[in-house]
């Protein structure tokens, strides 16, 4: 139906999503945040259910990774799981970097230009990042959070592509490069599925948005 994300409801929904992917992101698995995770039927309890072989590739490694732990090893595949969280969030061991100034900065360096050009954005959206010395504004956690606080603020089509042009100006513009390699280097299925799961659902979520306003994702050379 066209215009149905402007469907409160629908809205709401693929904000809970992003907030989800924000929040999964944002924090080292533990016990309890994998056995929540199994209880709620993660990833099938996302509203933006997979469409196309890739996404439903993306889908089905996550249920995998979230499946029975071995009994006589879940505290080695817990120190795997901490390990991996460290390696791609914390010390970039893998050589990947969760912020998008990293992967445009000629030295590599994070807190440039990006994140000057999303903490504008989120200013005036009404938001600022908590600790941006810990978590700086272009970081994967604070782009998706606030995809999910913009779904839930919007009024118009203007509104959607505002969303739009930020996801393809930012997010989009380094969050495949990102999943692919955090995929082929980390050593836990389940970091493994949640980056390939991710910019899936980041690219669903964006060509839905296309749909819907019936005007074409613009190409790289465009942006």
């Amino acid at each position: 139906m066209r215009h149905a994300l402007l469907q409160s409801r629908i809205g709401e929904s693929l904000a809970d999503d992003a907030e989800m992917l924000a929040w999964i992101h944002s924090r080292e698995i533990a016990p309890s945040m994998l056995l929540e995770l199994r209880a709620i039927g993660f990833p099938d309890n996302l509203a933006l259910l997979p469409n196309g072989m890739r996404a439903k590739e993306a889908w089905t490694a996550m249920r995998s990774a979230l499946g029975p732990l071995p009994q006589d090893g879940q505290e080695q595949a817990f120190d795997q799981l901490a390990a991996d969280y460290a390696a791609i969030y914390l010390t970039a061991a893998y050589g990947v970097s969760p912020c998008e100034s990293a992967w445009f900065d000629d030295d590599h360096l994070v807190c440039q230009d990006a994140m000057f050009q999303l903490r504008e954005i989120y200013r005036a959206a009404g938001l600022c990042a908590a600790d941006w010395r810990r978590r700086p504004d272009d970081h994967l956690v604070l782009q998706l959070a606030y995809i999910s606080h913009a779904v839930r603020s919007v009024k118009n089509l203007d509104d959607w592509r505002g969303i739009a042009r930020v996801m393809d100006e930012h997010l989009l513009r380094w969050l495949p490069e990102f999943a692919a390699r955090i995929a082929h280097r980390c050593e836990t299925a389940f970091y493994a599925g949640l980056a390939v799961l991710t910019i899936a659902w980041c690219d669903e979520f964006r060509d839905l948005i296309a749909a819907q306003l019936d005007e074409p994702r613009p190409s790289r050379e465009e942006i």
